[in-house]
């Protein structure tokens, strides 16, 4: 069940112009005649930061998933993660992000580093969801002008 609903997610990324998906997770479990944590768990295992995605979540009766790959590669890769990063982003979503950044060597060791400490939430002394506001907001900055360097 788990892979054809990672199937029918990754489909519907693939056609979509802007690169990202917004879906209701009752409908999606309604869809493939499961419960909502089955989507849940789909979507926590295999579209993390880690394998390029980022995931917004919000749950309640407007809640939404919003699912958007990160393309890395082109002529200026850190311009286009940090053009990839949405109003707001989790601690766990902004290290895998680095992580993968630096995995891919468009970050050094130093730099990853960085801007793990720089976003973390021991160093972001704010309250959520501005604390997940602000880091978005300091990722794409600190990207922006590690890209302006290259």
């Amino acid at each position: 069940m788990s892979d054809y609903i990672e199937q029918h997610l990754k489909r519907i990324l693939e056609q979509s112009p802007s690169g990202m998906i917004e879906l209701q997770r009752s409908e999606l479990a309604e869809l493939f005649e499961c419960v909502p944590s089955q989507i849940n768990y789909v979507i926590s295992t295999r579209f993390s930061a880690e394998q390029g995605y980022i995931v917004e979540s919000k749950r309640g009766g407007g809640g939404y998933i919003r699912i958007r790959r990160v393309r890395l590669g082109g002529d200026q890769p850190l311009m286009r993660a940090a053009q990839s990063i949405g109003d707001s982003l989790s601690q766990r979503e902004a290290e895998g992000l680095i992580e993968r950044l630096q995995q891919e060597r468009l970050l050094s060791a130093r730099e990853a580093a960085l801007l793990k400490a720089a976003v973390s939430r021991d160093a972001l002394y704010v309250d959520l969801p501005y604390r997940d506001q602000l880091r978005a907001r300091l990722v794409i900055r600190m990207l922006l002008a590690l890209a302006a360097e290259a």
